[in-house]
This record gives C-alpha cells, sequence and structure tokens, in this order.
C-alpha cells in the first residue's frame, strides 16, 4: 500500500492536512473512505493510523485529515467549533471525489463520529456511516471542562487541559454545540448506520450508543468492542473495528 501526504482548503479556506492511504497502484479500491478523528486528536492517533491501514489492507481508499487548528492543518483551535468540523468534512469529501473518487463511507470516531452522522446529511453519494466511541449528543464534550463553563460564560473563553494538553475553548463554542439536534440528524440519516462501542468505556458511555440505535432506522447495526478503551489504544481493537467496518464497506461499495 502507499501513503501520501496531501493539504486541501478547509472550510475557511486554511490548508488542512492529510494522508491518503492507497491499495497497490494497479488495484482500483473497492471505495474510498473519510475517517474523521476524536475531539482534540489528530489523523495520527493510534486508532486512526492502525484502522485506516487495516482498511486500506482490505482494499479501500482511505483520506484520514486533521480539522481545522488541529495536527498538521493550518488555523486557530479557538476559531472551531462542531459546525466547523463538519464542514471540514465536507471539503475533504469534496476534495477526495476531484482527487479520487468521491466517499462512500464516513467513519468517525469519538466527537468524530458525531461530526460523520451529520455531514453525511450534505453528502449524497455515502452509502454507510460507521461511528466508533461517539457522543449520541456533541455537548456531551463539555464535560470534560465543565469545571470552568462558568468561567467560559463569563469571560467568554478559558484555557482548558485535554489529554495533558492546553486548548482555548470558547463560548461560541459550547453555543454552538447545544444548536445541534442528534436525534433528529439520526433519524433522517437514510444511510445504513454502523455503531461500535466498547461496554468498558468509561469516557462515552455505551447509553451513546442505545440513543444511536434507537433513534436511528434500518439498516442499522451495532457491534460490541468487547475489551476497547474508549481511544481504542490497543492494535488488536482497533484492527478488530476496521475488519467489522470493511466487511459492511464491502456490502455497501
Amino acid at each position: 500500500m502507499a501513503i501520501r501526504a496531501v493539504r486541501f482548503r478547509g472550510h475557511t479556506h486554511a490548508e488542512l492536512a492529510g494522508l491518503v492511504h492507497s491499495p497497490d497502484d494497479n488495484v482500483e479500491p473497492n471505495a474510498w473512505i473519510l475517517f474523521a478523528h476524536c475531539f482534540t486528536c489528530s489523523k495520527n492517533s493510534k486508532a486512526a493510523a492502525a484502522i485506516a491501514r487495516s482498511l486500506t489492507a482490505q482494499n479501500f481508499g482511505v483520506l484520514r485529515f486533521d480539522f481545522t487548528g488541529l495536527g498538521d492543518s493550518d488555523g486557530a483551535f479557538e476559531d472551531t467549533d462542531f459546525s466547523s468540523n463538519i464542514e471540514d468534512l465536507v471539503a475533504a469529501a469534496q476534495w477526495l471525489e476531484q482527487e479520487h473518487r468521491a466517499p462512500t463511507i464516513l467513519v468517525g470516531h469519538s466527537l468524530g463520529g458525531a461530526a460523520v452522522v451529520a455531514a453525511a446529511h450534505q453528502l449524497p453519494k455515502v452509502k454507510l456511516v460507521a461511528t466508533i466511541a461517539a457522543p449520541f449528543d456533541p455537548t456531551d464534550v463539555t464535560r470534560h471542562f465543565v469545571t470552568q463553563l462558568d468561567e467560559i460564560e463569563h469571560k467568554g473563553k478559558a484555557v482548558v487541559s485535554l489529554a495533558d494538553r492546553p486548548f482555548t475553548i470558547t463560548q461560541s463554542f459550547v453555543d454552538d454545540l447545544h444548536r445541534h439536534n442528534p436525534e433528529e440528524r439520526v433519524r433522517t440519516l437514510n444511510k445504513a448506520l454502523l455503531i461500535l462501542h466498547s461496554p468498558k468505556d468509561q469516557t462515552v458511555k455505551l447509553r451513546n450508543a442505545t440513543q444511536y440505535f434507537t433513534a436511528a432506522k434500518h439498516p442499522k447495526s451495532f457491534v460490541s468492542l468487547d475489551q476497547a478503551n474508549h481511544l481504542l489504544t490497543r492494535r488488536k481493537d482497533a484492527e478488530l473495528a476496521a475488519e467489522v467496518i470493511g466487511a459492511m464497506a464491502r456490502y455497501y461499495a
């Protein structure tokens, strides 16, 4: 397989950094997959890298990229929000269609899972959406800085520690989270939905998977990642997720 670094314009025209995984040059991929990383993570998270490589080995093309202000992408994180993540995903899908082929499968990890569900409404060629350890309601991320919500409201922003790194969270970011109606978006998805979640996830509880499954119309499937942690740091857990996604993706390719 080949891995190529790319850059393309995101929602604010800032350049976003991505990695394109391609199978053998002489073989046409079964389909193209767009991967969205977890909240404040990057395209280089263990889960993103392992899942992308495993899907490529299954003859899929994959684009994983950094949202605006994260990883190697340009822009400032404090100027982004959940809506801008959705817009970045749409921009990435459009770039993929121009350079290769439109993605027909979206995969999102954690908050990236909620984002791909939302972005799918703007991408008619998508047939399958897969969420991994995703919060049903994007406002769930505020639990990670709940003690600073008053400061954020009073000052308009605050520096919070997430995964031992400082991030500036603004009131506009918090307000934007509350503008989204997750139940409506899942109910009207009109795509196949694959929900992957661990019953041992202590960051995003299993009840979120139940909410996705209850709100979604068929076709929908749930797979338990029995021993996984939230970030899928064990390679075998990421590869299990990729095997399941690959099997479903071949069906919908």
